[in-house]
């Protein structure tokens, strides 16, 4: 089965947003550790600024995005979260606000949780955005 670019350019997106979280202080420039990263992975042009957009774009809307997150995660708070989980949620958490559907949106991130995450992670993730897109009126 063949991944999609788009599928692709999310999975990189949040390689990136990983590299971007990891760093002790995120008001350093991010484009100098995702140079390091973006070497290390084999990705098309496309892939590759599709994955740049969307990581600057969460890093960019990260005040906004937080917040909603934290109210939908009931009793969490993202710093606890998983590095993993709080990015992935971000990433579409921002992708809910384009014209990409809801379903589609949790499907994707669902998918990128099992492949990167925790054993718990595809049904935590689902569970907080099902509850932001809810509660947002979006499903």
């Amino acid at each position: 089965m063949a991944i999609r670019t788009e599928t692709r350019a999310r999975a990189l997106a949040l390689q990136l947003l990983y590299a971007w979280d990891q760093m002790p202080d995120q008001d350093a420039d991010r484009r100098v550790v995702w140079a390091r990263v973006l070497p290390l992975v084999r990705a098309s042009p496309a892939v590759r600024d599709r994955a740049i957009g969307l990581a600057e774009a969460v890093v960019g809307a990260r005040a906004r995005l937080d917040p909603a997150l934290e109210q939908a995660a009931d009793r969490w708070r993202l710093e606890r979260l998983a590095v993993v989980d709080r990015n992935l949620l971000r990433l579409a958490a921002l992708e809910f606000e384009t014209a990409t559907p809801p379903k589609v949106v949790i499907d994707e991130a669902v998918r990128l949780a099992r492949w990167f995450g925790g054993p718990k992670s595809p049904g935590f993730v689902n569970g907080i955005l099902d509850r932001l897109a809810r509660d947002r009126g979006w499903l």
